[in-house]
């Protein structure tokens, strides 16, 4: 069953993240990865969070998730992020 890895990430160093941005699809498609969002406009429907920048990524399963945010190429890259943005992931099992 797919399992997708939703990011909302609110970007504070817009070049320090460009490092980040341009290292982890290489990461992500070899841990089976794939994006189906990634930036691109966002619009409020309901509810009263802030919204920022979504990234969504599709993977076979939850183990295949786990096994690229386990990975030691994506915890390296992890720092990069979190020193550039303020980010909220979340795991979720589809359907």
């Amino acid at each position: 069953m797919a399992a997708y890895l939703i990011a909302d990430v609110e970007v504070k160093d817009a070049v320090g993240y460009e490092e980040y941005r341009e290292k982890v699809p290489a990461v992500i498609a070899a841990y089976g990865g794939r994006y189906l969002v990634r930036g691109g406009a966002v619009q409020r429907l309901e509810g009263d969070a802030h919204l920022h920048r979504f990234v969504v990524l599709e993977f076979a399963d939850m183990a295949s998730l786990n096994a690229f945010y386990g990975s030691p190429e994506y915890q390296g890259l992890i720092p990069l992020r979190q020193k550039a943005s303020r980010s909220n992931l979340f795991a979720v099992q589809g359907v």
